[in-house]
Parts: structure tokens; sequence; C-alpha cells
């Protein structure tokens, strides 16, 4: 054995292998969660180097690279986000190649002395590089958030926003986020049972590239993992430019070719998906994430909630009920609808000061949404009350407890002790950001109140609500990889409190749930480093940095994009072959359009056509309760409190731009691998199962990055059968009779 100071001033027996030292746990304080336990490694070394010039010069490149990237591609009509895992990937062989070139004596300046090249690159500096890109995932990645807001202030409602300005909203939003995960951390990070199973990936991988394998039957996960990382590079191929038919495969529209009903139920792309199906992997792990990293049971309370809402509700609503003149428009549509079925311009109600023309809205007429969008926002209503009293029921005793610091008493796994040996991060740093972040957001409100249209007290009104929901989302997320949102209620509130405000909504939902987005994010990551057990003090500088450099990224690429691309995002005018229609950020404007411009209180309140809708807060709050009193009333039925009602409602959400067809097939893919192969084959399971994921994400991102440099921004696009995706033009057509849409049959009424 031998001892070791370690960073927070203590001494450690640690055993030593192979002239390495590696702090091992005490027997008894495995994790209770089976997934972890198989995955993650419950040793530390503590000498090994963490913050070297190696990580800075990689991460800050690594974060750069991949938020140009990310906000290049969120504005193409199929918008590809690249995960970390790519550059997780790409930095490991410049790395051991900066470790085998770079000299190894130590530089001194101003009295501190440091190493360009202390040693083998490890495991350790891999993580924190890691860390740093995903920093230029959270802010260009997912829905882009910050810059849709941005975006639609400038390309849609041509908005001439100052820089400085964009840049404190983009900067502030994040910065807020920090200040938030900060103060969560005790709750979110600490506790074994919160595990964050997406993390299990990036676990897998890294001990993957840097852990040497006993040789044994069957290949290594290195081998497996670039077996399968070459096979996904080359099929995406198929899928991305040869034959993207692959993404939505709907050969029911194929066999009726002339019915509108027909199309409706079995196309994948503007309709119900039955019988369709995805062969892109870039379908699949689309808008839930990668399906191999999500518990079974929640892939099966997600399954639960898709099926009750895709193949009863809405065809009980549309074709029973006519629910919300639901025949009139296509069953499913992001668009936003006249009462005759046509879009809607809203052009035509707006003021030049980007508020409501209230006569001119009188006159045109009501705002028509189609009717799995409309029960999609209902949905919204539900998982938001359902979330609180969910957790409130299940969790709520634990974190009264934890709040009262009984945590420091509690009994610890072995990554928590583990952790113990470095020096914490005071709870003052991350309350200097939180202060100075809404600091800085309500001096905003007073300089350009013009632009931002929210006052002050309406910026306060946000931090409040994401202080409110901030943790009981976080627990959903740690222990099921899903992400409950609550976008729709931010901007419900908003929207009574000062409706006909557009850009004031837009704002709000940013601070009052994308600031939530985004702690979420920072401390998934946090989480990431208490496994791989990096300092905290390394952890908190990493994230700060790449938070500053990826924000001031993400605006600047945006910017340039806006300013330089013609027309962008505007559908009427741009050419028809032009890859920047936007489709995400045109969400982003029918949202603010919905709950801003018109508001809440003339579509959900007395006398609005979607006001029933409203009564599903009370539903949503109501469900979580039966589950939790059988719980107790039956505590030998272990399954009763994986019974999960904000994860069931979330089987339905993100529809759009999510499609049907993303979503079944993404419950299939989870299925098979995290009920039939684990339960079956859990040897198999352990040692690929994560490293099969990442294989995908990666070999899909690579090949994405070739083929749109090399072919698709040359305008080097093919034309033939199989580039279309979805071959169902009768999908977006109404089943009323009488109403005439250009390019579609009229209905008799009769089945079409």
């Amino acid at each position: 054995m031998a001892s070791t100071k370690n960073e927070g001033g203590g001494r450690t027996d640690i055993p030593t292998t192979n002239g390495k030292e590696a702090t091992q746990a005490p027997e008894g304080e495995r994790t209770p969660v089976e997934e972890v336990a198989l995955v993650v490694p419950e040793t530390d070394d503590q000498t090994l180097p963490v913050m070297t010039f190696r990580a800075w010069f990689l991460g800050i490149i690594s974060c750069s690279l991949l938020i140009f990237l990310n906000t290049f591609f969120s504005y193409r009509t199929q918008p590809l986000t690249i995960s970390a895992i790519l550059m997780q990937i790409a930095v490991l062989p410049v790395g051991k190649f900066m470790a085998s070139t770079l000299p190894r004596r130590e530089f001194k300046v101003f009295g501190w002395g440091f190493s360009l090249n202390p040693g083998p690159f490890n495991m350790k500096e891999h993580v924190i590089i890691t860390v740093f890109a995903n920093c230029g995932v959270s802010y260009g990645g997912g829905d882009a958030y910050s810059i849709g807001a941005i975006t639609v202030m400038k390309a849609y409602y041509k908005q001439s926003l100052n820089f400085l300005c964009g840049l404190l909203i983009v900067l502030t939003t994040q910065i807020l986020g920090y200040g938030w995960a900060g103060m969560l951390r005790k709750y979110l990070v600490e506790p074994a049972e919160m595990w964050w199973p997406s993390n299990l990936a990036q676990v897998s991988l890294f001990r993957a590239l840097h852990e040497k394998e006993s040789k044994s039957k069957g290949l290594t996960r290195m081998q497996f993992f670039l077996l399968f990382l070459m096979a996904s590079f080359f099929y995406y191929a198929l899928p991305g430019y040869l034959f993207p038919i692959l993404t939505f495969f709907s050969w029911v529209c194929w066999v009726w070719p002339h019915s509108i009903t027909a199309q409706q139920i079995g196309s994948g792309y503007h309709g119900l998906g039955v019988g369709a199906f995805t062969l892109d992997w870039a379908g699949i792990s689309a808008y839930h994430g990668s399906p191999l990293v999500t518990p079974w049971f929640s892939i099966l309370n997600v399954g639960a909630g898709f099926i009750m809402f895709i193949y009863i509700i809405v065809p009980v609503c549309y074709w029973k009920f006519n629910t919300f003149d639901a025949r009139k428009f296509p069953i499913f549509s992001n668009q936003l609808f006249t009462s005759t079925g046509h879009k809607y311009d809203t052009n035509k109600i707006l003021t030049p000061q980007y508020d409501l023309n209230i006569a001119a809205y009188d006159g045109y007429g009501k705002l028509y949404l189609s009717p799995l969008f409309a029960l999609s926002i209902g949905s919204g209503f539900a998982r938001f009350t359902a979330t609180l009293t969910h957790v409130a029921l299940f969790h709520g005793r634990d974190i009264l407890r934890q709040s009262k610091s009984a945590i420091h008493n509690a009994k610890m796994d072995v990554h928590a002790r583990l952790m113990k040996n470095y020096k914490q991060v005071p709870e003052w740093w991350f309350l200097i950001l939180l202060i100075g972040s809404i600091a800085l957001s309500i001096i905003m409100c007073f300089v350009w109140k013009e632009d931002v249209q929210l006052p002050w007290w309406g910026m306060l009104f946000a931090f409040g609500l994401a202080w409110i929901v901030t943790l009981p989302i976080g627990v959903i997320q740690a222990t099921t990889n899903q992400q409950p949102g609550y976008d729709i209620i931010a901007q419900f509130i908003i929207g009574y409190v000062l409706p006909g405000k557009p850009i004031a909504n837009l704002l709000f939902k940013i601070y009052g749930r994308i600031s939530t987005v985004h702690a979420l994010s920072f401390l998934s990551d946090l989480k990431l480093g208490h496994y791989m057990k990096i300092p905290p003090r390394c952890m908190y500088t990493a994230q700060l940095v790449g938070t500053l450099v990826a924000g001031t990224v993400n605006l600047a690429v945006a910017w340039w994009m806006l300013g330089s691309i013609e027309n962008i995002c505007d559908v009427e005018t741009l050419h028809p072959d032009s890859p920047w229609t936007c489709p995400k950020f045109r969400v982003t404007f029918d949202a603010s359009v919905i709950w801003g411009l018109i508001g809440p209180r003339r579509l959900f309140g007395p006398g609005g056509l979607y006001r029933n809708l409203v009564w599903l807060f009370l539903i949503g709050a109501v469900l979580p309760v039966p589950v939790w009193v059988m719980s107790k009333i039956f505590p030998e039925k272990k399954w009763i409190p994986l019974i999960n009602i904000p994860v069931i409602s979330y089987g339905f959400a993100g529809m759009p731009p999510a499609t049907p067809t993303n979503i079944a097939s993404w419950l299939i893919t989870g299925a098979i691998f995290n009920y039939f192969v684990f339960r079956y084959h859990k040897r198999w399971w352990q040692k690929y199962n994560y490293v099969l994921s990442a294989a995908l994400d990666a070999g899909t991102a690579f090949m994405g990055v070739l083929l749109f440099f090399a072919l698709q921004n040359e305008n080097h696009n093919l034309k033939w059968w199989g580039t279309k995706l979805d071959h169902c033009p009768l999908a977006t057509c109404p089943t009323q009779p009488g109403i005439v849409v250009e390019g579609c049959p009229v209905s008799s009424g009769k089945s079409s």
C-alpha cells in the first residue's frame, strides 16, 4: 500500500498496481443502481493531472468547433445535431500525439510553473475536454434555444436587434442555469439514486478508449467500437444522401395512393405513422436521445403514453368527434391555420412595434391548430402539474431530509465517498454567477426595453418559475433519462400577463424554462465528473470557460448566417431547393404567435376553441396520487412506483417537430436492447451496449459532416424516387367536406 496526499489536504491509503496509485472503495458501499455498478469503475487514481495545457488547448478547440457545426446545421431543412462523442473520439489521437511530441520541461510564468507535457494523455484530461465540448452541444445542439429566439426576432419578425443585447441573452441564460446547477448539486449529483443514465454511454466509451482489456473470447470494447463506428459511418450515406426515404419508410401510402385517410394513418412524416418505420439512427435518436441509454421502465412508461395518445386519443378526437373542428386541417402539422384550412399569415395581424393589431385580428379571423398539435399542447399542461405532484409524493421526503443537511450524515455510495477526497466548490462561487446573471438580465430590460418587451418584474417572475421547477424536473431526468418540458406553461403564464407581446413571450420562455434546460445539462456533466472522479474545482473551471467560449461563438455564427444568407428561414421566398428553411425555429416562431402575439386568453380562455384543454392542469396534478397510494398499500409490489405519470405523458411530447415514427422506432429499439438483451444477454449488454450507442452516434455524425461539406453544401443533390422523405402527399389534406386546399381533393365526407 502507498500513502498519498490528496487534493483536500489529507492522506489516503491506496493500493498501487503497475506503478499507478488508485483509491479502492471499501466493501459494502457499492451503488444501488445495477446499471451503474456494471459500467462505472469504483476506483480512483488521484495522481493523474487534469487541467493540463493539452486539456485547455483541445477543450477550447473542441468547444468552438462543435458549437460552430451545431449552429450551422440547426438552420437546415434536415438539421443535424453533432454530439460531443464526435469530439470525444477525435481528440484522442491528437492528445496522444501531443503527449509524444511536446517538450516535457517545466515553464515558469510569474513564478507559476507548468509543463506542456506532464506525461501520457490520460482519461481525466479526456473527460475535461469532453466537458468543454458538451458546452458546444448544450448551446448549438438540440433546439438551440437562445439562438432560436434571436433567429425568430431577426428572421421572422425582422427586428433590428443589437449584437450586445443578443450576447447578453445568450450568456445570461447559460450562466443563470449554471447558478441553479451549483445550488442543486447535493440533490441531483451526490445521491446514488440520481444516476443520470445518459452518462453511462460516455463512461463506457472512455473505458473502451483508455483501458487495456485482458484477452478473452470475443471482441474487446475498443475493437467493437471501431467496427460499429465504421459500419455506422458508411451506412449513414444511405439515409443521409443516397436513399433518404429510409428515414420515413411509409409503405401504407403505396398500398392506398388515393386515400387521404389511409395516408393520414400511414404517413411517417405527416401522419400517425402506423406501419411506418425509420432505418436511420439520426431519426431514431433525434428527439428522445439514444434509446440504448434509457432504462427499460422509462421506455415502458413512454410507450404506454405514446400508444394511448397516437393510437387511441388522437384518432377518436379526429374521426369520431371532430374535436376542435379537427377535420378542417391535416391530422398532424406544425403549421397555423385559418378556419378555411389555409395557412395563417401572421403578418396581417402584426403592428410595426411587433404587437398584436386587434382590429386586424378580428377581421382576419381566429387561429387554428392541427389536432395532434393542439392535443400535444394539452399534454404539456398535464405534464407540468404531474411532475410537481409526482416528485412531491415519491421524492419529497428525501428532498426535505437533504434540505436539513442530513445528507452529510447519510450513507454514501463508493463514488460519493471517493469524491470527498477532493476540495469542493464553495456555494458562493455559484451564487456570484447566479446573482450576476440576474442583475445583467434586469439591466437589459431597461437598456433595450423596446427590443425585449419584457419588463424587469417579468424577468424576476421567470427566475422564480425556473427555481421552482428545476429540482423536480431534474429528479425525473436523473432517474429516467427523460426531461419533462414546461415550455408551454412558461409561455402560457406570461401570455396571460402580457398578451400581444411575442418578443416578451420568447424572452420569458428562455429565462423561465431554458435556463432550466441548461442547468440540467450542467448537472449531467457534474455527474459525469462524479463518476470519472474529476476534481470539482476543475469541473467548475471547465464548465464556466466552456460556457463563455461557446456562447460567444454561438451568437457570432448565427449573426453571420442571418446576415449573409438571403431570405434565410423564409420558406415562401427561398429557392425550392434551398436547405435553409429552419424547421426548428419555425416551431419557436409558431409558439411566439400562439402564446405571445394572440395569447392564451383568446385560445384557451372563456369562449376560446381550446378552453377545455385547461382541465388537463387539474387532471395531471391528480393522476400521480392513485399510483402513490397503491405503492403504499402494496409495498411488496415493486413495479407500482415505476409507473411514472410525467414520463407516460412524455410519450407524446415534442410532436411537432418530432413525428410518431421517430418515437415508435425509438421505443422498439430501446425495448430490444434494454429489455431483451439486458435480461437474456446481460454480459454482452454490460460490455457492449453503451459502446454501441456511442459508435452509432459518432459514425452518423462523422458521415453527416462529410456529406454536407463534400456534396450537399455544393448543391450536389440527388433527385429520384428514393430521395423523397415521404411518398404520402395526401397526408397533409383535410377531410372536412367543402374545405378546398390547393393540391388536395375535396372530401365528400365518406371514407376518403
